[in-house]
């Protein structure tokens, strides 16, 4: 244990994270390729569970909190930022879906989000999607040993607010993980250089920046999970567990580990291979 509760990792624990890290990033993958027209969320969720347990894990978000959360995923659609339910809606041409997955494995976690647009979107919503995934990586971009959490958030508002007029979700961050799905710290979207814990050997953190067309503002829907922007616009989503290594940022959950977007970004790359 570090500071203030913050749980730091062996190498051969964020191997384990690796793993399930590794199971969410393919179940993903797994969920693009199926997300179309006429599909059901509830669909996609029983793919994303059939595809976890048949690799050897545990679905991290069923049965999580209180209320109990009923899926595997989360499949948030179009102004639903986060935590949607699952069920019975069918996607239509037209629509985005974020889907937040997570999987355990020998009781280490992987948490991962992307959001997926069905068939031909507006150019707003295409540029929305681009803007929130690329800031998640400039906040990788911008990790170091020695540096502070802060970095990240102050990378992550600083590409948004260059890219124009967006609400970026303040009431929900990024956090910890490792042998529980949520810990300290908390990753906020926004923030200023310099401040925050430490970024040390050992810390594993998912980053997930929530960007809205809209404002910043949200709702929380009766099922008491569901998160909608409030003034009705659409929101994108996007999350990787990583963590850092002596010679540069592990993506634990990208399939290649990051090193491609990492080199593109003109940062060093901290995995094997």
């Amino acid at each position: 244990m570090f500071s203030r509760g913050i749980e730091l990792k062996t190498p051969a624990q964020i191997e384990r994270m690796r793993a399930a890290g590794l199971l969410v990033g393919e179940t993903l993958e797994l969920l693009r390729g199926a997300c179309r027209p006429g599909i059901s969320t509830g669909e996609l969720d029983v793919l994303a569970e059939e595809n976890i347990r048949a690799g050897g894990g545990v679905p991290s978000f069923k049965g999580y909190g209180e209320p109990p959360f009923p899926g595997t995923i989360c499949a948030s659609v179009n102004d639903e930022v986060v935590h949607g339910v699952p069920g019975e809606r069918v996607l239509a041409e037209g629509d985005v879906i974020s889907i937040d997955c997570g999987a355990i494995i020998d009781g280490w976690h992987g948490d991962a989000a992307i959001t997926v647009p069905i068939g031909p979107v507006p150019g707003e919503v295409t540029e929305l999607l681009r803007v929130t995934e690329e800031s998640m990586w400039r906040g990788f971009a911008a990790a170091r040993l020695g540096g502070k959490v802060g970095d990240i958030s102050h990378a992550v508002e600083s590409y948004v607010r260059s890219q124009g007029e967006y609400g970026i979700l303040e009431d929900y961050t990024g956090h910890g993980i490792g042998s529980e799905m949520h810990q300290p710290p908390n990753v906020p979207n926004v923030g200023r250089a310099g401040r925050g814990p430490k970024l040390v050997r050992g810390l594993a953190l998912a980053v997930e920046p929530m960007v809205t067309l809209g404002t910043k503002k949200t709702d929380v829907l009766d099922d008491d999970w569901t998160v909608v922007t409030s003034d009705g616009s659409w929101a994108a989503h996007f999350e990787h567990t990583f963590t850092l290594m002596p010679d540069g940022a592990w993506i634990l959950t990208a399939l290649d580990g990051g090193k491609a977007k990492l080199a593109e970004l003109g940062v060093p790359y901290g995995g094997p291979g």
